[in-house]
């Protein structure tokens, strides 16, 4: 009697419970599919002050201008300002320089951090050329909101190297603003907005962007993790990527906010090229990263700090995490 051929019988044709065996291949292809599986990134949506809370942390690092008789060495303008004015001559202006973070670094990472969390899907984050983009016109904005506060920094900042009949005498950046707008008006406080502006778009795209970019190519491309040694690098070469791109903008707006008269930019610029050729667009670019450095490199730590602290207290895996 010849044996009667069984049809296959589908997986809903088996009985219950019983295991569905795969071919050796379709295991191992399935296998090599989810190892090359695009991984979700958890996206959080983290607090629009957090930038401005941790720039003011890293608020109280500050460079000296240099004018008249004060020594041409960073080490002799320390000691010069130290012997003229004490220790306390090395914190002029931190009132104004806390408030600057509090309005200009508070306005350009909220508004670059919601632009990116708008721009970022599970599986695909914004390119570089799109960090720029938003990185520089968060700057642009910020650069509005900050200019009071800034024109206030650069003036403290500067009193010690004045003469004392030529100081301002500012108490703190409150008595200052009071002070600038009774002698001066209220368009003191937008003296050098434009080149202020600028510098600030720059200085968000070299900042920003590029501690993102640099932080997401160590990640996916070293053995490198999300940690400590990884914001660490990362900030570091957006120091010298934002030192490198605001020096020739940070010289017109050091100039432009100081003088007590009106200048027209192309006549600033024309007496400024007069007087030391090409070479002023990169004056200052040693002590402007030994300021931006470290101060780059502390905000990302502390930006880090708040970012795992907020993971922690909302119960968030603290993995895999861009």
């Amino acid at each position: 009697m010849e044996a009667v051929k069984t049809p296959h019988q589908s997986p809903q044709s088996q009985a219950p419970g019983a295991a569905i065996s795969k071919p050796p291949a379709i295991m191992e292809k399935t296998k090599v599919a989810k190892q090359h599986a695009p991984q979700n990134k958890q996206t959080i949506h983290y607090p629009f002050w957090f930038g401005g809370s941790a720039s003011s942390m890293a608020a109280c690092v500050r460079l000296q201008t240099r004018t008249g008789d004060m020594p041409k060495s960073m080490s002799g303008t320390f000691v010069h300002i130290v012997k003229n004015n004490g220790a306390r001559g090395l914190y002029n202006g931190l009132s104004a320089s806390l408030l600057r973070q509090l309005t200009y670094s508070t306005t350009r990472f909220g508004i670059y951090e919601e632009l990116k969390d708008r721009f970022t899907t599970e599986n695909k984050a914004p390119s570089f050329g799109l960090l720029v983009a938003m990185a520089s016109a968060s700057g642009f904005v910020g650069g509005f909101a900050g200019n009071p506060a800034d024109v206030l920094n650069v003036r403290m900042q500067q009193d010690a190297a004045l003469p004392p009949s030529q100081r301002r005498n500012y108490t703190h950046a409150l008595d200052g603003l009071v002070k600038m707008t009774k002698l001066e008006g209220f368009s003191s406080w937008y003296r050098g907005i434009w080149p202020n502006s600028i510098r600030a778009a720059a200085m968000t795209a070299g900042q920003l962007a590029s501690y993102d970019m640099c932080k997401r190519l160590l990640i996916r491309m070293t053995p490198m993790e999300d940690n400590l040694a990884t914001h660490f690098t990362s900030s570091f070469m957006a120091g010298v990527a934002a030192a490198t791109i605001t020096s020739p903008i940070d010289v017109i707006k050091t100039r432009v906010m100081s003088a007590s008269g009106k200048s027209s930019m192309p006549k600033l610029l024309g007496e400024i090229y007069a007087a030391e050729g090409l070479r002023w667009m990169f004056k200052g670019w040693v002590p402007s990263f030994l300021r931006l450095g470290p101060q780059t490199i502390a905000t990302f730590l502390f930006l880090e700090s708040h970012r795992k602290l907020y993971r922690k207290m909302n119960g968030i895996e603290d993995k895999k995490l861009e």
